[in-house]
């Protein structure tokens, strides 16, 4: 397969070195501005997937990313955020990248090449039909991504990716290809810029609309989130007064006495 990697083709610009600050500046937020109307394009194919993923966790499925780099440590961050935003086990977003969790600092060399420790990363998570796993690579050419999920295929497990290069050897493998073409980036194939911006829009969504379609969220209020320092301790405080028209300290006393925001709602409308 041939294919053009506009991730990597030359800048716009040139001599940046001679550039202001100011400059720079301007630049880079020029480019930015052009990510979320290529996330735009993509919207149907994140919507499809979507769907999936809710499908296969109400019947108990996980949902996986896998990734090498910037793109798996992108995967990795939105899967962590999911249990103290949402409530959930942190069994239920699974963020893997090639070359463990040592690759989220440091980077791991040849970590992305192989061919065989993506499947088998997966399987020491005890991956079955009932999950979903989404691969991310800005270049679509990863190889520890591609062959997780061409044995993914291969075991009847349902497959996405989300890649900033159209046509790309991923998104040929990947059930369910989401491509959000940025094109080059401000320096000449850094992807941690534009594609990395692009890829945690594309995991904002995907996470938080599944999240809400499970019923995590109530109203705009993140009912089920962990209540793990005094800052969220209060936010749920608030939550609780401003939806019940309560004052702050019975709405804290409920809180305390239910130990989530959803429990001291459901409890005081039942009362």
């Amino acid at each position: 397969m041939t294919f053009t990697k506009t991730t990597e083709t030359d800048s716009r610009y040139d001599n940046l070195e001679h550039m202001s600050t100011s400059e720079l500046l301007i630049n880079i937020n020029t480019e930015d501005k052009t990510v979320p109307l290529a996330v735009e394009k993509a919207l149907p194919q994140i919507e499809k997937l979507i769907e999936l993923i809710v499908l296969k966790m109400k019947k108990g499925g996980r949902l996986f990313y896998m990734g090498a780099g910037t793109s798996g440590r992108l995967g990795v961050v939105d899967a962590s955020e999911c249990p103290p935003t949402f409530g959930v086990s942190k069994d239920l977003v699974v963020g893997i990248i090639a070359g463990g969790d040592k690759a989220i600092r440091d980077a791991v060399e040849f970590a992305e090449d192989s061919t065989n420790q993506g499947w088998n990363d997966l399987k020491s998570h005890n991956i079955t039909s009932d999950d979903v796993v989404i691969g991310i690579a800005a270049s679509g050419t990863t190889p520890y991504v591609i062959a997780a999920l061409e044995a993914c295929n291969a075991n009847a497990i349902t497959t996405g990716c989300i890649t900033c290069n159209a046509g790309s050897p991923l998104a040929q493998t990947a059930l369910y290809p989401i491509e959000v073409v940025v094109g080059p980036e401000f320096v000449t194939g850094s992807s941690r810029m534009k594609a990395g911006t692009a890829q945690k829009l594309v995991l904002n969504m995907i996470s938080t609309a599944s999240m809400i379609k499970m019923g995590h969220v109530k109203g705009n209020k993140m009912v089920d989130m962990q209540l793990s320092n005094d800052k969220l301790v209060d936010r749920g405080t608030k939550m609780i007064a401003n939806h019940l028209k309560i004052d702050y300290n019975e709405a804290n006393r409920l809180l305390t006495a239910h130990g989530s925001v959803r429990k001291a709602i459901e409890n005081y409308a039942h009362k």
